[in-house]
């Protein structure tokens, strides 16, 4: 008998639909299982996109380093020195570390996370302002909402422009005001507006009431020498970030005289174990999930084998004629089993339908809208396929217990249950 018999696949749905409650019945612990298996996978991948979103514009392969203080004598130095970088530590680090892409140094006027008063025509904001490179950008992408972000020209020309948050812009203007091209007063200093930021949707570092001028016009304007401030540094591909932070520190404590073992003197921010960190969370949810599922599916599955076995045993006359008239058990299996695939598809396919329903609803409803990282929760392709080929694998397994107990009933003693 084939698989694609018309006579083979008419008996199977003569026998589901005969009693439709119990069979309707029977299909709900499997549509609920898939609901509850899609769920779980779409909501760990809302979850994953949403974080992916955060550190969309971010290297996440990334450090951050600036200096402090020592806490260990060395060499005839006190502990308490205090440790500066200069613009001679970005080339010797460009050198000596392979490791190293991008390194963009940076300072700032006044204290870290320091504000300074910045005018415009009787208004005036509290602002960070910066002394960047245009690498900056490479590192974490700004958002700009009209004008320019800092180029090479400006860097080599050290012209005195700079770019603004939103919140510098409406501090500093006149609400619909165009800012481009206007002069803003930092420390007594103008610099020409070319381009106006707003907080991306990813991770901000700076907050939208910072102000970015070239480096080298910081330099000159705020005389603030070689000094740097603190590097932001990005690891090329394949390589890892605790490695390239090994290869600076020991280059650096070398150069300025800092013991090997001082933990203070030198510190730094590995971006990268964040990422990573969040990247092993998200990858075992979604193992999980996959593991509630599948076990919830196996019980949604014994619930279909467990009718069976009730729908052979009324069958036993029926199984038993057919028998005498010359049906092989190999053919009585394969009706078994077919009528389990069959009632577990068909029920799959019910709860993949309802899933991606609630799924879009969630998705139209609340992703994206919080603050919590949720975005697009779907159920791809390869999810998708893996379920379904467990789904037909399980039911074809589940099914040989019905299967087996149909064709060991023998012609005689089904014709005398009657």
């Amino acid at each position: 008998m084939r698989i694609f018999d018309r006579d083979l696949w008419s008996e199977v749905f003569s026998t589901l639909t005969k009693n439709l409650l119990r069979t309707t019945l029977t299909t709900l612990g499997v549509i609920f299982a898939i609901i509850i298996l899609f769920l779980l996978l779409g909501a760990t991948t809302g979850m994953k996109n949403g974080f992916d979103k955060v550190f969309a514009g971010t290297a996440t392969n990334s450090m951050f380093m600036w200096t402090q203080v020592t806490s260990m004598p060395y060499e005839g130095f006190k502990k308490g020195r205090d440790i500066d970088f200069n613009l001679d530590d970005v080339e010797l680090i460009k050198r000596k570390v392979e490791e190293v892409d991008v390194i963009a140094p940076r300072i700032q006027l006044g204290d870290f996370r320091g504000t300074t008063t910045v005018l415009r025509n009787g208004q005036t904001s509290g602002s960070s302002v910066y002394g960047d490179f245009p690498e900056i950008d490479q590192i974490s992408k700004k958002r700009l909402v009209e004008g320019r972000f800092l180029n090479i020209n400006d860097l080599k020309e050290t012209k005195k422009v700079c770019v603004i948050g939103l919140d510098a812009y409406k501090l500093l203007f006149d609400k619909g005001e165009n800012a481009i091209g206007e002069y803003i007063q930092i420390n007594g200093v103008y610099f020409a507006v070319v381009g106006i930021y707003k907080k991306p949707k990813s991770i901000n570092f700076d907050g939208e009431n910072a102000i970015y001028v070239p480096f080298s016009t910081f330099q000159k304007a705020f005389n603030s020498g070689n000094e740097v401030g603190w590097l932001s540094i990005s690891v090329k591909e394949g390589k890892t970030v605790k490695a390239a932070e090994t290869k600076i520190k020991k280059l650096l404590k070398a150069k300025y005289k800092i013991h090997p073992d001082d933990p203070r003197a030198i510190g730094s921010f590995d971006f990268s174990q964040i990422f990573t960190g969040i990247s092993v969370f998200t990858t075992a949810l979604q193992f999980f999930s996959f593991f509630v599922g599948m076990f919830t599916l196996l019980a949604g599955v014994i619930s279909v084998s467990n009718i069976l076995l009730i729908t052979v045993k009324e069958r036993t006359n029926e199984i038993g004629i057919r028998r005498a008239l010359g049906a092989t058990p190999k053919i009585i299996k394969k009706q078994i089993i077919l009528e389990s695939i069959v009632l577990t598809t068909f029920a799959g396919l019910i709860g993949f339908v309802i899933s991606v329903a609630i799924l879009y609803f969630i998705d139209y409803k609340y992703a994206g809208k919080g603050d919590f990282p949720f975005d697009n929760p779907i159920i791809n392709f390869t999810q998708l396929i893996i379920t379904f080929i467990l789904m037909v694998g399980l039911s074809v397994l589940i099914g040989m217990i019905p299967a087996r107990r149909a064709v060991k009933i023998k012609p005689i003693d089904a014709l005398r249950e009657e």
